[in-house]
């Protein structure tokens, strides 16, 4: 089992995202990541969807993906070349003092953003590949994280491919 990054363009019209994720669930796939947005195409969305699953179960599931309707395209970003980021805020408790300056210190030393500080917390802005967030929050938890928000995963290709219909 591994994990797959799909991108599905569909039409955006309501009801899609529901017909797409009913898919997964019918087959028992629990959908690890999931984000949706507007795209280069217009009247057009794109999903990024992060699955774990064989290939030949992930295969039977993007060819039922292909015949619902409003489906433009799928493709798995993990066959090819690709650039994949999400973004987290991360609000962790900050006493004015020496944790602040060590909570800077590690922001600093993964480029994250401290976006907002309060009398007792500072919430820190990520963007990154999943280990590198993943990796972030372990460091803070031992200052305490008070709420942690996490976009999911998206994905483009490298090169002159894509992932949409190529116009």
């Amino acid at each position: 089992m591994k994990q797959h990054t799909l991108a599905v363009l569909v039409e955006n019209k309501a009801g899609v995202l529901s017909r797409v994720t009913n898919l997964f669930s019918r087959r028992g796939f629990n959908i690890e990541s999931l984000a949706v947005g507007t795209c280069e195409e217009p009247g057009m969305s794109r999903i990024t969807i992060v699955v774990i699953g064989d290939d030949e179960k992930v295969e039977q599931v993007t060819k039922q993906l292909n015949k619902l309707i409003d489906i433009i395209k799928v493709s798995d970003l993990m066959e090819n070349e690709r650039v994949e980021r999400e973004l987290a805020l991360i609000k962790v408790a900050a006493d004015p003092g020496t944790s602040r300056a060590e909570i800077m210190q590690i922001a600093e030393i993964f480029r994250a953003q401290i976006v907002d500080v309060g009398a007792k917390t500072m919430v820190l802005q990520v963007v990154g590949d999943t280990d590198k967030i993943d990796a972030l929050e372990k460091l803070l938890r031992q200052y305490g994280i008070k709420e942690l928000v996490r976009t999911g995963r998206i994905g483009i290709l490298r090169g002159s491919k894509t992932a949409g219909t190529g116009k």
